[in-house]
């Protein structure tokens, strides 16, 4: 592993090379490392990926008022996102109903290389809190990233590895906070040093602890509290009032969530050399953390107290997650000039990651990852309208299961790719076109498991300027999908998430046909963005409850079948009036996902998809003051899978209040905000947990964040 790292190292050095020999000036830069405005990044060489993909971005103080201690939590907010949720220390993305394999979550285009994907409960090694930009990525422009991505990515962006050179040689950026709901004290903070006009070091670190977090309304979902109050039934019955009285308190318990605490801290450094020729550099950086996993409450009917035969034995107390990670990074660009190509880039990563799931102060089981993933991009001149960008890319994944309820065999995943992204505007139109090819093996010599897939994926897309600011677009792709060794081999209990997992090694390829029509339109005084999808899939792998128990576990098995999936996406913004010194905003987002599995005839609900969620907002905005009042309306979900619980809607009502108390400059904001004002419960659908584990409730937030 660290031999393919150096190996990918030295490569970089070596493409490099000639234009770092040159003795240029270094890059001119404007007052600030953040120059550039709201530009997307992900792929410099296509303009915004606006044809086959559809971009929303998180940056600066929208960010900051949004940030929590999971990357998924954090993204919420944004049109169709939601969130696994399964604790306040673990939380994936959910993008248009996709999480695990089919959403990366990537550092500067490459995978965060950790076991969130594996499972629920494991946590995105990536602190929001060192993060300057995330984007986030839907459609078939996702292909760069990996059939992974199929659903969509979450792309972060941090300055371990610096970009620019600071202005004014040294640049500063520090956010830090406290939150109510969960006691949450957290502080970030970054430092750029210009060592020379073409060195630039960077350090950061993040701490974050909070406490048990506080819900609205009842900890424990209707059906839940209904077997809890049944069980107390039988106890009075037998005679036992202690029990009884017992039981019932737990079925009206409120506020606290036990064993959500979480404690998190960060550290890293970089060193970029930036002169004409391009850039390029390194860093390093480490990530710890322990959070609690929230116990579902035992309704099972103990007739005597013994343990059946054969029932699996758990360790005594709470289960908790202690992971660490080590992680070292690469970029590099060269300038090659007017030619046909005029840019190499090439990006690295490397992590070794453990986590470890203790079941009170037994270790219970130990999961390490180490991985590596790389990839070489060559991006061309514009020539008449006709740029683009081709590449490979290299990834490698040992992983391991040792303990108890390893229920995954310890597994090699080699995947290697092409792909190329082509784009031609031509006055009002814009053509876009994407291939990839991927050869994915999944090697596990425990089981004697040895597999390889081939897949190639494809997509084509269009706009037209139908008149000023107003551009539809359309698309269609095929996208194909490997299945994940977690997919193929899972056989075992599994505590943290207190189920049974069983994969199929039959799994086969996963692919689907893909359409997507949009409408955009930008002026003044008005934004609005509307997109439909839907996806045709062959051979869809899920997971889903099987209805029976296996060592006192219920178990979840993987299928696979036909399956549709469809939805839209819309967000409206307009100037609505100008009082005083302030800009009056509204702003309404609202997103919906239909998910149907075919079988036998018969079509029935993939678990876990997001209803419909309709957010609207009310903003004035000052020179110096913003203030800004929201109403999340979410729709009950009743179109559930077979033993899926039904979820009951919510409203949330959020308010905040943000101050520049520095005049002729943004680089201070002081934001107070109120989230879920009347205390209400909340469950998300898509979370495993969402019966135990509501929703925070009533919060209030200071958050502080600086940049000089």
């Amino acid at each position: 592993m660290r031999l393919l790292c150096s190996a990918g190292f030295t490569l970089a050095l070596f493409l490099a090379a000639p234009a770092f020999a040159q003795d240029s000036a270094a890059a001119s830069n404007d007052d600030d490392v953040h120059a550039g405005g709201p530009i997307v990044v992900t792929a410099p060489y296509v303009r915004s990926l606006d044809i086959l993909g559809n971009v929303s971005v998180l940056e600066g103080d929208e960010l900051a008022r949004d940030i929590r201690g999971q990357i998924g939590d954090t993204l919420t907010r944004q049109p169709g996102v939601s969130a696994t949720s399964f604790s306040p220390g673990a939380s994936r993305p959910v993008l248009r109903g996709f999480s695990g394999e089919r959403v990366r979550v990537l550092t500067d285009g490459i995978g965060s290389i950790d076991a969130s994907n594996t499972s629920a409960d494991h946590a995105v090694t990536i602190d929001p809190l060192t993060v300057e930009r995330i984007e986030i990525l839907r459609g078939p422009a996702v292909l760069l990233f990996g059939s992974q991505a199929i659903g969509g990515a979450v792309n972060m962006f941090d300055r371990r590895i610096p970009r620019k050179v600071p202005a004014d040689h040294i640049h500063v950026d520090a956010i830090g906070g406290y939150a109510t709901a969960a006691n949450d004290r957290n502080i970030g903070s970054s430092i750029d040093v210009a060592l020379s006009p073409q060195i630039v070091a960077h350090v950061d670190g993040s701490w974050r602890k909070t406490g048990d977090t506080r819900s609205g309304g009842f900890v424990y979902a209707p059906d839940i509290r209904g077997d809890l109050l049944h069980l107390a039934e039988h106890e009075v019955e037998e005679g036992h009032l202690d029990e009884a009285a017992e039981l019932t308190a737990q079925a009206g318990k409120r506020g606290k969530i036990d064993n959500t605490q979480s404690e998190t801290w960060t550290a890293g450094a970089g060193l970029s050399l930036i002169n004409d020729g391009g850039q390029l550099g390194i860093s390093i950086g480490y990530f710890d953390t322990n959070y609690g996993v929230p116990d579902r409450p035992n309704t099972a009917h103990d007739h005597g107290g013994e343990e059946e035969e054969g029932g699996h034995e758990h360790g005594e107390g709470p289960v908790t997650i202690g992971m660490q990670q080590w992680r070292a990074d690469l970029r590099g660009e060269v300038e090659l000039g007017d030619g046909f190509f005029g840019k190499l880039r090439v990006r690295a990563g490397f992590a070794d990651y453990k986590h470890t799931e203790f079941e009170g102060d037994e270790v219970g089981t130990v999961f390490t990852n180490q991985g590596v993933e790389g990839r070489i991009e060559l991006a061309q001149n514009d020539r008449g309208g006709w740029r683009g960008a081709s590449g490979v890319q290299y990834s490698h994944r040992d992983f391991d299961a040792v303990g108890e309820e390893a229920f995954v065999p310890r597994n090699l995943t080699d995947q290697f790719a092409l792909f190329t992204l082509q784009e031609y505007t031509a006055g009002p139109l814009g053509l876009e076109a994407a291939a990839r090819y991927e050869k994915t093996n999944v090697r596990a010599q425990t089981v004697g498991f040895d597999r390889s897939f081939d897949s190639f994926s494809g997509a084509l897309g269009a706009t037209y300027d139908v008149f000023d600011g107003g551009k539809f677009g359309v698309s269609v792709s095929r996208a194909v999908r490997a299945p994940s060794a977690e997919e193929l081999l899972s056989n075992g209990p599994h505590i943290a998430t207190q189920s049974f997992e069983l994969g199929d090694p039959n799994l086969k390829r996963e692919s689907n046909w893909g359409a997507e029509a949009s409408f955009k339109f930008k002026s003044d005084a008005v934004n609005f963005s509307l997109t439909g999808y839907s996806n045709w899939f062959d051979n869809f792998v899920y997971s889903a409850a099987t209805g029976v128990e296996q060592d006192e576990l219920p178990v979840f098995q993987y299928f696979q079948r036909d399956a549709r999936v469809y939805g839209f996406e819309a967000e409206a913004s307009a100037r609505l009036a100008q009082i005083g010194g302030f800009n009056i905003v509204g702003d309404v987002t609202a997103d919906m996902t239909r998910a149907k599995i075919k079988n036998a005839g018969l079509d029935r609900n993939v678990p876990r998809i997001p209803p419909l969620r309709v957010l609207g907002g009310l903003e004035a905005q000052g020179e110096r003051i913003d203030a800004r009042a929201e109403v999340e309306w979410t729709d009950d979900q009743t179109r559930t899978a077979q033993f899926e619980t039904p979820t009951k809607g919510f409203t949330l009502v959020n308010a905040s209040l943000s101050w520049r108390p520095l005049p002729d400059t943004k680089n201070l904001t002081l934001s107070l905000s109120a989230n879920n004002i009347f205390d209400v419960e909340a469950r998300r659908h898509a979370s495993f947990t969402k019966d135990y584990v509501p929703l925070a409730g009533r919060d209030f937030r200071l958050t502080a964040r600086a940049s000089f």
